[in-house]
């Protein structure tokens, strides 16, 4: 029995839950081969990089292996997206804005809740690293996302993250009650209220989850 018990240890999925990247990166190339629907790749992709995430949240794997992980997964979506209809995203299945707050430029932790929820099929808006309020209310209100993240490695990110919830919460017109999660190694309970967040977590099994459970809250 494979050690990711209930998958074919032939299968992309193990291959990729095993980290195993050049047996991943050939499975995804032998299936569009055979003529299967890179969407359906794509859902093994995905369930594979589960596994990764449970992995991690019960310590077997570190965050190296959750980088790796999503290295695998990028490159598999590199082969994929040439075959794959415009437009993909699950938006039944939420959506969140992301950023890195203004006067940070950390985006290690953020692109690991990115790859993450993107493996649960939500649909992520990643508006990159030292983004200025103004920026996050603009793209909150063009794109209504059920929830936003903001991240930061810095001490200084917590001024950041706080002018960026004012900003939000002044537009709460435009864009209504959004619940706003902020995250990095910086972020405490005090934190979270300093900064008048709803949500924190300062690693990304807690932030996923968060994430998730606000997203299904919403619904």
């Amino acid at each position: 029995m494979t050690e990711f018990e209930g998958l074919d240890p032939a299968s992309l999925a193990a291959r990729i839950a095993a980290l195993d990247e050049q047996g991943a990166l050939d499975a995804v190339r032998a299936r569009i081969d055979a003529g299967d629907d890179p969407l359906v790749i794509i859902e093994e992709c995905q369930l594979g990089m589960r596994w990764v995430g449970e992995h991690y949240q019960t310590g077997k794997y570190f965050i190296s292996g959750l980088i790796m992980a999503g290295e695998i997964f990028r490159e598999a979506m590199v082969i994929l997206s040439p075959l794959l209809p415009e437009t993909t995203a699950d938006a039944s299945q939420g959506s969140v804005l992301i950023c890195t707050v203004r006067g940070d430029i950390h985006d290690l932790g953020k692109s690991i809740v990115t790859m993450m929820l993107r493996s649960y099929g939500i649909v992520v808006h990643d508006l990159g690293v030292d983004v200025s309020p103004d920026e996050v209310v603009r793209k909150a209100v063009e794109l209504q996302p059920d929830i936003l993240g903001l991240s930061g490695l810095l001490t200084v990110a917590t001024e950041g993250m706080k002018a960026t919830i004012a900003a939000v919460r002044d537009a709460a017109d435009q864009v209504g009650d959004l619940p706003i999660i902020i995250g990095g190694g910086i972020v405490d309970e005090q934190t979270c209220s300093y900064a008048g967040a709803d949500l924190w977590a300062n690693d990304a099994s807690r932030g996923v989850r968060l994430i998730r459970e606000a997203i299904a809250a919403r619904g």
